[in-house]
């Protein structure tokens, strides 16, 4: 039972960071499905900041994590831009927008890794190699039945989820700013007309919807991957997508869906383990995130109201 807590929040934590930025996306009116891009593309450009260091100063690779994270967000928000240019500037169709900088994500990332090892290690390896981090126990807490769970073996980039999202929180439902971004996705033009730039507003979202992918990104890279290659895109941006949507675009039944699709991979993989199957089939009980996904999505969509004006390209003249 440990075993599964311990699993799962690791994996759940990152994959609600990544929703938060989804819902920041779509609380502005801007449909994110790029966040499965955002999170590779940030995720390479941390990594390769970190084998650089490492490389160029002998410093080893699970030291520089926290160098890792801080350059995972500035490139997942650097590749947001080009989301936010297509769908607010050029006003192109953000569905379409997404797929593409999906795609094009996966492609870039795999093709510059593979040369920039050749290059710089000479080695034409697909991968960075990062390594697994380093995680620490609360003493006292962890000896309590079953919660005490929660306080041990934990990931130092858990503790940087939680309060990201704590702020991130605050920022929307309780400040000016977030406010207005929530207008901005349910009626635009009220926005317009109280002297508000929609546009700024809805870049601004975006922008936050890459930082906090890249975040995400990483902390899969150092956790699950311990690397970073092209198996970072594994669906964890639309399983991300996916709880946001059961979460009804709010950030607190979000992470109740962001946990429960981590017990069930974690629970999955356990179950796995535990009856030493052959991993053809470990490889089937860990679709059970995505079986949930599925059933989640056919009893409770209908139950779901997404921002009024979410998906509709914005026209200042129009009212």
């Amino acid at each position: 039972m440990d075993t599964v807590i311990i699993d799962g929040l690791s994996f759940a934590l990152p994959l609600f960071i990544m929703a938060i930025g989804g819902i920041y996306s779509e609380k502005s009116g801007i449909t994110n499905l790029a966040l499965e891009g955002f999170q590779g593309f940030g995720a390479f450009i941390g990594a390769l900041a970190a084998v650089l260091t490492a490389y160029a100063f002998g410093v080893d690779i699970q030291n520089l994590f926290y160098v890792a994270l801080l350059f995972a967000m500035i490139g997942g928000m650097a590749f947001a831009v080009i989301h936010a240019v297509l769908c607010i500037k050029f006003k192109a169709d953000q569905v379409i927008s997404g797929v593409v900088i999906n795609i094009l994500a996966l492609a870039l990332t795999t093709f510059l890794t593979t040369q920039i090892n050749s290059i710089v290690f000479g080695s034409a390896s697909d991968k960075f190699q990062l390594g697994v981090m380093n995680r620490f126990t609360v003493p006292v807490l962890a000896d309590i039945p079953i919660v005490g769970a929660v306080f041990t073996n934990v990931y130092p980039f858990e503790l940087i989820i939680i309060v990201i999202a704590v702020f991130a929180w605050y920022l929307l439902y309780k400040t000016k700013f977030g406010m207005r971004l929530k207008a901005c996705g349910d009626n635009p033009h009220s926005v317009d007309a109280a002297g508000v730039n929609v546009s700024k507003i809805r870049f601004a979202a975006v922008l936050i919807s890459g930082l906090l992918s890249g975040l995400g990104g990483m902390c899969f890279a150092y956790s699950i991957s311990a690397n970073f290659s092209s198996n970072i895109y594994m669906g964890y941006g639309f399983l991300a997508i996916a709880a946001l949507i059961f979460g009804n675009w709010q950030i607190v039944p979000t992470l109740a869906a962001c946990l429960l699709f981590g017990f069930a991979k974690s629970g999955g993989s356990f179950i796995a383990q535990s009856m030493a199957l052959p991993s053809s089939y470990t490889d089937l009980f860990m679709i059970l995130p995505y079986v949930l996904t599925l059933l989640l999505l056919i009893f409770f969509s209908k139950s779901n109201r997404a921002p009024r004006a979410l998906g509709e390209i914005y026209d200042k003249g129009k009212r």
